[in-house]
């Protein structure tokens, strides 16, 4: 049994981390309203980003014309996994489902005979990917989002991915990223952006973009999407950055509520302990005094 002095020091302990983790939890609220609120009001402008390049896209008569963004390299020999985490851990499952996704959709890939490359955004990708794919990662940017996600983070990964494509390093890119859709929930997203793919909805088909119509372009859509197609790629890691980063505030925000929870629980059976074991030592020692009493 442990002595009421080891009792005294592991409750003191406790209540030092249960202040840790509640400023913690009041600190990821604190960043996940603006996260949140980001996110949100650019999901709007990404998908009409893509619905755009969708419809100049479809009009694109000669498809050998089209640009290798758009069209890709006609092979698939070569994927690029675009695994979007955090620097810091203590959010939870955030970073495990993304290592996980990632892990998965790799080893299979592999399995059907495909090279794999992996660009990591955040250093938890890096550190828990290297023990089984330290040869596959190609680069690891960090302290992205430290301050709030700018757009020129999300510009300069664009540009590496780009660098990397038109370099004929690989020949399909897609971003794995955490889609937020509440504070307690976080959806494992795949986005494929080299080549192109037109925005889907929940049944997999094509969304439609509107009532068709005849547009005339003025210069042409291989012109329009030569410029269009690099902007869209800056823009959808740019969403992706804003989903990943509320995604990480809002798990951790829950994650530091029950370490909170959890902790005043601890105090409180070990505070019944103590008292429990205080007890039973006043007990013994006044029986000691009562027959030393009595002997006399």
């Amino acid at each position: 049994m442990p002595s009421l002095k080891d009792l005294k020091i592991r409750i003191n302990s406790v209540k030092s981390t249960q202040k840790i983790t509640s400023a913690m939890k009041m600190v990821a609220a604190a960043k996940l309203r603006r996260a949140q609120e980001g996110a949100e009001a650019a999901r709007p402008y990404a998908l009409r980003m893509e619905n755009m390049v969708a419809a100049i896209g479809a009009n694109i008569g000669d498809p050998e014309a089209a640009p290798k963004l758009l069209a890709g390299t006609g092979k698939d020999d070569v994927h690029l996994l675009v695994a979007c985490t955090a620097d810091r851990g203590l959010c939870g499952g955030f970073n495990g489902s993304i290592v996980r996704a990632v892990r998965n959709t790799a080893r299979h890939l592999k399995i059907e005979g495909h090279t794999v490359k992996i660009l990591c955004v955040g250093k938890k990708a890096r550190d828990l990917l290297r023990r089984d794919f330290a040869a596959d990662i190609v680069d690891t940017f960090e302290g992205i989002g430290k301050r709030g996600v700018k757009y020129d983070e999300a510009e300069t990964v664009a540009a590496k991915i780009i660098e990397m494509f038109e370099a004929g390093e690989f020949d399909v890119c897609t971003v794995v990223f955490n889609r937020f859709q509440s504070a307690m929930t976080q959806i494992v997203t795949k986005q494929q952006i080299i080549p192109f793919q037109a925005p889907k909805d929940e049944e997999g088909a094509e969304k439609a973009s509107g009532p068709s119509a005849v547009y005339l372009y003025e210069p042409e859509e291989t012109e329009i999407l030569a410029d269009l197609l690099p902007r869209n790629l800056g823009v959808q890691m740019f969403q992706a950055l804003l989903e990943s980063s509320a995604s990480e505030h809002g798990a951790r925000m829950t994650a530091m509520d029950s370490a909170t929870r959890n902790a005043g629980d601890m105090i409180n059976g070990l505070t019944l302990t103590y008292n429990r074991t205080r007890q039973a030592f006043i007990t013994k020692e006044l029986i000691e005094i009562i027959s030393g009493a009595e002997a006399l």
